[in-house]
């Protein structure tokens, strides 16, 4: 049995070293990177970040402010792996400079700073990240108080405007099943092909109860047994990207208590950020799994027997948003593609420029708003010459920028994700 203690390995200089001078410096990363086509900065490209870290490691130049800056404005699209011709493992390199970041002044070169954490967001993080049922608590109240107006207000309020507070209630979007609970088993309905779990993320249980509740409606339908187990929580992605791996183990461990003793044939998680993370910990770490592997909802339902299920016909145009996630790091995009197709008469689309980064990244459009509102424009230019009706992504904080900007744009598409259109065409109500 693994302890979080196990993870807690600091990043060896050494090891840095030796991955960050895999980097040939050859430049074919450089049109793949968003933050670069927005800078035209060296230091805000894969490998001038890269030269930094090195720089860093051996101690060459302190981790100062501007060190921080550039280092804090990579999205981690990871896009620059893809493209890479000698596979350096970028999204590793940028996660252990941010550990590096949080070493105590007294432990860095002469000139460096160590990160200072934002009040704020530490707060919503102790208070309900970190117990993420809480979300299911807070819910009717944050419906309540988006019914009474008082989101609306609070957002005009001067001491609120251009701050944290401020973006985040900006980026709330319609609170739905204000009164919703989950059970701990959702049986399957007619025929049984097995059971699965269902990892329902933290803040997707505040803002996207319907993709959750879409998913347990379709895995019935097609004969599995949907487990909810009441102690999961954060799968800690959040804090492996900002370089506090102590408590991104401690989620881990907490998640594999949960889900274990369960025979299940998959853990299905619905955010392929979740996902990503939840993969790649145990992979970086070589650390034990969990008791079933962690599959994307669009690949696990694209392998199901579809022939007894009906589907109503949608003779609609839908426009797919691949997230970083889904294409960078689980390279598993062409699946929402595959599982929309079984909508009879459906039209689906590429979104054009799916290969950048929308701008959501965790919790980036806070830290890094201006970029991330920029990266958000493109989006939506690229939405206006779709013409379609509905927008869909299978990534939590990809939907929720989207939706905040079709909702600034007074745009009537509709965003939501793959598994909740293909719901609905089932028949749930």
């Amino acid at each position: 049995m693994h302890t979080k203690d196990d993870f807690l390995v600091k990043p060896s200089r050494s090891d840095l070293l030796a991955e960050a001078n895999r980097c040939v410096s050859c430049g074919l990363c450089l049109p793949h990177c968003p933050t670069y086509r927005l800078t035209l900065s060296e230091a805000d490209s894969p490998r001038g970040r890269i030269a930094m870290i090195s720089g860093a490691a051996s101690r060459r130049i302190p981790m100062n402010a501007r060190f921080t800056l550039h280092i804090d404005r990579c999205l981690t699209c990871r896009a620059c792996e893809v493209v890479c011709p000698n596979h350096v493992a970028y999204g590793r390199l940028i996660d252990e400079a941010r550990v590096m970041m949080t070493i105590p002044p007294s432990g860095l070169m002469k000139g460096g700073v160590a990160r200072k954490r934002n009040w704020f967001r530490s707060l919503l993080e102790r208070v309900f990240v970190d117990k993420s049922k809480r979300f299911d608590v807070v819910r009717p109240l944050m419906y309540l108080f988006q019914r009474i107006g008082l989101q609306e207000k609070l957002q005009q309020l001067s001491i609120v405007k251009g701050t944290r507070l401020g973006l985040l209630l900006s980026k709330l979007p319609l609170i739905h099943f204000p009164l919703h609970r989950w059970q701990e088993t959702y049986p399957a309905i007619g025929r049984e092909c097995g059971e699965v779990a269902l990892f329902l993320g933290c803040v997707a249980r505040l803002v996207d109860i319907e993709t959750n509740i879409s998913t347990i409606y379709v895995l019935n339908n097609l004969g599995y047994t949907v487990h909810v187990p009441n102690s999961q929580t954060c799968c800690g992605a959040l804090y492996q990207h900002s370089g506090r791996i102590a408590e991104a183990a401690d989620l881990i461990q907490r998640n594999k208590k949960a889900f274990s003793g369960l025979n299940i044939k998959a853990i299905i998680s619905t955010a392929s950020g979740c996902g990503a993370h939840l993969t790649e910990f145990y992979s970086q770490y070589q650390a034990e799994n969990f008791s079933a592997p962690i599959v994307d909802i669009n690949k696990f339902l694209v392998e199901q027997d579809w022939s007894e299920v009906k589907i109503t016909a949608l003779p609609k145009k839908v426009v797919v948003h691949d997230p970083c996630s889904m294409r960078n790091v689980l390279r598993a995009s062409s699946y929402p593609y595959r599982l929309l197709a079984h909508i009879p008469g459906i039209e689906i689309m590429e979104l054009a420029g799916n290969n950048f980064c929308c701008g959501a990244a965790g919790t980036y459009f806070l830290d890094q708003p201006e970029i991330a509102e920029s990266l958000l424009s493109d989006k939506m230019a690229a939405l206006d010459r779709a013409e379609a009706n509905y927008l869909v992504t299978s990534n939590i904080g990809c939907l929720l920028h989207f939706t905040s900007g079709l909702r600034d744009q007074e745009k009537k598409l509709e965003a939501l994700h793959p598994v909740t259109l293909l719901a609905r065409q089932i028949g749930i109500q």
